[in-house]
């Protein structure tokens, strides 16, 4: 956990990128990144130098050449330990003319993220402002795995709240909800074929690291998580080297983090590889027929990306794979043929485990979407019998657009560090959400439509037209106001400008 001192530091930080003439959040985090990866470049060929030392052997692994260049400048001063004491100058000049263009031309030699150092771009306006940044990140501790990754999320945490350039970040404490209800094995293959920041497959490595220590003193289970357990896609080259910078400071220095257009690339080589897919992919979007991959086609013939994620989740789980995803309400009860047939493939098809409406507030400051947590195991021959709801009415944060806490920092979150009383559980239903999972296939079942969650028989799903939306279900109490709430009006004219949309959408394509 960071220390006000180092939160301070980081505030200084980033605040000189403001002040300095960079205001793009995006920007700033980028070169910040780029800095950071400089510094340890730096490091990993000290740790090197010391081995070969102490062993008296050559050095196995050099990234910085011996000697100079054609024109005779040292490659040594493009060390972060050598440049850092440059005069401001001197500095701007090096890792500008001679640091960047080195770092684009690494294509892998200093580990798995310098592959997404092709189009490295130097933004960092004036040397004053370069001088202020690395003598600051100079003095920022970042010496254990768990410090580096706190102070990357925490930069991370100020992209989201600047606005509209955060929409790619989910919520951290509905990524680590998600993460319980699927509990990662050693021994899976995690996939988020929209992977942003990687927030997803950052907190998967870190529940293996506290449920399942023991990994890292098996030889073939440590090389499968420093290497092919984590797999996250994107198609923008900032998020990508965002995202694997993130798994780098985790303590996960070889993810397979790669550049992939999910919904226009075929997925032959990879199709049943994975057995856990965590993800929250981008909502309300429309592909052409022709840029949308074929084999997603055939399993749902839309353009519609949220319904075409779907698809690509199923098409890439193995067999008895598990899927934990955030969709937009309309997923749960659009009325076109695409909608339908898609929620029919999940519940008849494949064993649709749980619905978990999240509040509308969620993704606040820079979307009020309504959202749901589908979570469903890939069988390909049906499974379902029951299908669990709960209706998240609060997850410890401020609904509004500001999201502030509602609870002390150890009582947040779905695994929080203290007890929560009665009041206290009312602010945050994450804790409860988890203890009523574990109990879906017993007392759950009796539970009335009435209560915050409840199980529904596949054959009232199938009847009521494969509709998945909790309100289908609900039954109020005789003695509650029979007046819809503000939110469930608002919910009722989503449908309805859902259904207005699919029909739209289902006349185009008439008309086509």
């Amino acid at each position: 956990m960071l220390t006000g001192e180092l939160r301070s530091k980081i505030d200084s930080i980033w605040n000189d990128f403001w002040s300095g003439g960079l205001a793009n959040p995006l920007q700033v985090i980028e070169q910040i990144t780029f800095l950071i990866f400089i510094k340890r470049l730096d490091e990993m060929q000290e740790v090197a130098e010391r081995k070969a030392t102490m062993l008296n052997r050559p050095l196995e692994r050099r990234i910085f050449p011996e000697g100079a260049d054609e024109k005779g400048e040292p490659w040594e001063n493009l060390r972060w330990s050598r440049f850092k004491n440059f005069a401001g100058p001197e500095m701007f000049r090096t890792v500008d003319e001679r640091v960047f263009p080195f770092l684009r031309g690494l294509n892998g030699d200093g580990g798995e993220y310098a592959k997404h150092m092709r189009d490295a771009r130097f933004q960092i306006p004036s040397p004053q402002l370069l001088t202020k940044v690395v003598e600051k990140l100079d003095h920022v501790d970042m010496g254990d795995r768990d410090t580096k990754g706190d102070v990357y999320e925490y930069m991370l945490a100020k992209i989201a709240s600047a606005g509209q350039n955060g929409q790619f970040r989910t919520p951290r404490h509905i990524i680590a909800l998600m993460v319980e209800l699927m509990q990662p094995r050693p021994e899976d293959v995690i996939c988020d074929p929209a992977a942003g920041t990687c927030g997803f497959l950052v907190a998967a490595g870190e529940y293996l690291r506290k449920h399942h220590a023991g990994l890292f003193s098996d030889a073939r289970l440590k090389k499968h998580f420093n290497e092919t357990l984590f797999n996250g896609f994107d198609f923008d080259p900032t998020m990508l080297r965002i995202g694997a910078m993130n798994m780098a400071l985790h303590g996960v220095e070889n993810a397979n983090v790669a550049y992939r257009d999910s919904l226009a690339e075929d997925h032959a080589e990879d199709a049943g590889a994975y057995s856990l897919v965590l993800a929250n992919p981008p909502f309300a979007g429309s592909l052409d027929n022709e840029t949308t991959a074929k084999d997603l086609q055939r399993i749902v013939k839309t353009k519609k990306t949220e319904l075409l994620f779907i698809a690509l989740f199923l098409r890439l789980l193995k067999v008895g794979g598990r899927a934990a995803v955030i969709v937009p309400d309309g997923v749960l009860f659009g009325s076109s043929k695409a909608h339908k047939d898609l929620r029919k493939m999940l519940v008849d098809e494949n064993k649709l485990d749980a619905v978990i409406k999240l509040p509308s507030g969620v993704f606040r400051p820079y979307a009020g979407v309504s959202t749901a947590i589908l979570v469903f195991t890939r069988t390909g021959v049906g499974g379902t019998d029951f299908v669990w709801f709960y209706d998240v009415q609060a997850d410890g944060w401020s609904l509004d657009d500001k999201r502030q806490p509602l609870l002390a920092p150890e009582k947040l979150g779905p695994t929080p560090e203290a007890e929560l009383d009665e009041a206290e559980a009312a602010k945050n239903n994450l804790p409860d959400l988890l203890m009523r999972w574990e109990e879906r296939a017993s007392a759950e079942r009796d539970r009335p439509r009435t209560a915050q969650s409840f199980c529904v028989p596949k054959a009232e799903i199938a009847a009521a037209g494969y509709d998945l939306s909790l309100n289908r279900f609900r039954e109020v109490e005789h003695d509650e106001v029979a007046h819809d709430s503000p939110a469930e009006i608002l919910a009722d004219l989503r449908r309805i400008e859902t259904e207005i949309s699919d029909g739209m959408a289902r006349l185009e394509e008439m008309l086509a």
